[in-house]
């Protein structure tokens, strides 16, 4: 393995192992403590402004709907999203965030924020541009050889 590819290599292994180690630690020492991290990124598949089906939080999630159920049962429980059926079709069922839920959401959405300010202060827009390719590739990579896209 080349020297680059083996920094690229531990960078995004650091990164990732990071990102994760920052949210569980930042859920459990801060106000929401009750949340999951799995449960966080339920909210954030929610949204902050318009109520969503359970198939369309499910398919961004990437989950069924059976067992997004499981999960949006226990946010209920602990006051983070509503549910509801809607009056012309009984049988779909909307979840919106709570006043709590948004406050969670916005939170995370701030941690998410800073992050990125962070990796791109000071670069120019040339090496912005270097940045969004690289990454957009790794992207494509990873749902195309792990079939995410499904």
């Amino acid at each position: 393995m080349t020297y680059l590819k083996k920094v690229l290599n531990n960078l995004m292994v650091d990164i990732f192992n990071d990102i994760l180690t920052i949210e569980e630690t930042a859920l459990k020492k801060g106000a929401f403590s009750d949340l999951s991290v799995k449960e966080m990124h339920t909210i954030e598949a929610i949204g902050m402004y318009q109520p969503r089906t359970m198939t369309e939080v499910a398919q961004d999630l990437k989950i069924t709907v059976g067992t997004l159920t499981t999960a949006i049962n226990r946010l209920v429980k602990k006051g983070y999203v509503e549910r509801n059926r809607i009056e012309d079709d009984r049988r779909i069922v909307q979840v919106q965030l709570t006043k709590k839920g948004k406050l969670a959401y916005r939170i995370h959405e701030k941690f998410h924020t800073d992050m990125i300010n962070a990796m791109i202060d000071g670069l120019k827009e040339e090496e912005e541009d270097i940045l969004v390719k690289a990454l957009s590739q790794l992207s494509k990579f990873l749902k195309d050889k792990y079939h995410l896209n499904q």
